[in-house]
């Protein structure tokens, strides 16, 4: 994080908001809920606060430490006078959950941001170290022909930093949920799965058990949620921790990720669907069944076979993510994450060739009017996940597509060590440059 670009970012957002937000005056961003848990409170306010600084153009990493600055004294707060009444209706087990007014509670997180905020410009602090590798990440995604986007996506290279942890390892965590009934569990997931991943013990010597145990609670705490507002959301989701030398993977259902390491992709996980064998078996010894209707499906409802959320479902359609580590070496070019948008339309085994194919164009500069005026190193790369959006949506995906890719090498130097044209294949001659974009 530049010290310069950090104080005059503190200039302008003191300039803005002076003073704290009196009583009663609108919130400059919406709450995520009307009514949230002390269990949500952590991931909403961050949630919020992220959204509110970067609407305003504030470094990443500053937006990190002021959230966690802010959240750290919201929470030493005595928050009882937000309580929700517990309406006469509501059922026993609820009434056990402390809810609090969301409206309330978020316009005093967003006054000890201000606070914060305030202080720095006046006495701007030592930061903790930024992270030694910057890892560059292109994302895109569109609607398609769906008549609602419900996937949502997480980038978080900032993650040690909004969390406050200073073990010395380098964290990042990067996530893809597609969302299915409705965007509420995609939302919540978006919101809430990184914030457990933070608190589990087993962070730091067992990744993998962490990131398990985090979609796991996610689940539990999304049950809450759904039950109290009707909802009947799911969401499938892929999530990637890179922690040191380790990249970890877990994952619900049908989104994807995979690692490419010199220019061949490399398997990382094998995807959740009701008709993948272990899967059906799974849900046949629970006493349920797999019926195709246009496609395969858990007792004739939900094309997923594990996912968050789908509670009318459980336990056929499993909460229990997957997961496996790999230790990166430092050849590693990438890790793709997309949603089945995208891979209904795309072989993994492509995506080396397709990203390849991308980033020749975004490099070129003769590459047509679309390719950007100037290349350099921090540009060569932002446009892939663009380009290869429109080539699934080219090749006929209908669905909403989201595509990440968080590159493990500079995106230069993938060009330099494959500086020949890639030729076209045959499967991907409708691919072009010109593919559609939305």
């Amino acid at each position: 994080m530049e010290e310069e670009e950090a104080r005059c970012f503190l200039g302008r957002f003191v300039e803005e908001f002076p003073a704290a937000l009196e009583e009663g005056s609108p919130l400059p961003v919406s709450p995520l809920s009307r009514k949230v848990s002390l269990d949500e409170l952590h991931g909403e306010s961050l949630e919020l606060g992220l959204k509110l600084l970067a609407a305003r153009g504030a470094p990443a990493g500053l937006s990190a430490l002021l959230c966690q600055a802010a959240l750290s004294q919201l929470l030493q707060n005595d928050l009882s006078p937000f309580h929700c009444s517990q309406e006469a209706d509501s059922q026993e087990e609820e009434q056990q959950v402390v809810l609090l007014q969301s409206e309330a509670v978020q316009r005093l997180f967003i006054n000890k941001l201000i606070d914060v905020a305030l202080t720095w410009h006046q006495n701007f602090p030592k930061p903790p170290p930024s992270p030694s590798q910057f890892l560059r990440c292109s994302v895109h995604a569109i609607k398609n022909t769906r008549r609602k986007m419900e996937d949502k996506h997480v980038t978080l290279a900032e993650f040690n930093q909004l969390f406050g942890i200073q073990d010395g390892v380098e964290r990042a965590y990067y996530a893809v949920f597609d969302g299915h009934g409705g965007v509420d569990a995609a939302i919540y997931a978006a919101t809430h799965l990184h914030v457990a991943l933070s608190k589990q013990e087993t962070l730091q010597r067992d990744a993998a058990t962490a990131l398990k145990s985090a979609f796991k609670y996610t689940d539990d705490i999304f049950r809450g949620k759904a039950k109290r507002e009707r909802l009947r959301s799911g969401t499938t989701g892929v999530a990637v921790l890179i922690q040191g030398q380790e990249l970890t993977v877990a994952w619900l259902g049908d989104s994807q990720a995979v690692l490419v390491r010199k220019g061949q992709a490399v398997t990382l996980m094998d995807p959740h669907k009701p008709d993948r064998e272990d899967e059906k078996q799974r849900i046949e010894d629970l006493g349920g069944c797999i019926t195709f209707m246009g496609c395969w499906r858990v007792n004739g409802t939900y094309a997923v076979s594990r996912a968050i959320g789908d509670f009318d479902q459980k336990p056929y359609v499993s909460g229990d993510a997957d997961c496996s580590t790999t230790q990166l070496s430092g050849d590693e070019d990438y890790v793709l994450l997309a949603c089945d948008g995208f891979f209904d339309a795309v072989k993994p085994s492509e995506v080396p060739h397709m990203v390849l194919d991308a980033l020749q164009r975004s490099g070129d500069p003769e590459g047509g009017e679309d390719a950007p005026l100037e290349q350099s190193e921090d540009t060569v790369g932002l446009r892939v996940a663009q380009q290869l959006v429109g080539q699934a949506k080219a090749a006929g995906s209908t669905d909403n597509i989201t595509v990440m890719l968080v590159f493990l090498r500079p995106p230069q130097q993938l060009l330099a060590q494959n500086s020949t044209t890639v030729p076209a294949k045959a499967t991907q001659d409708s691919t072009s440059q010109d593919a559609p974009q939305q």
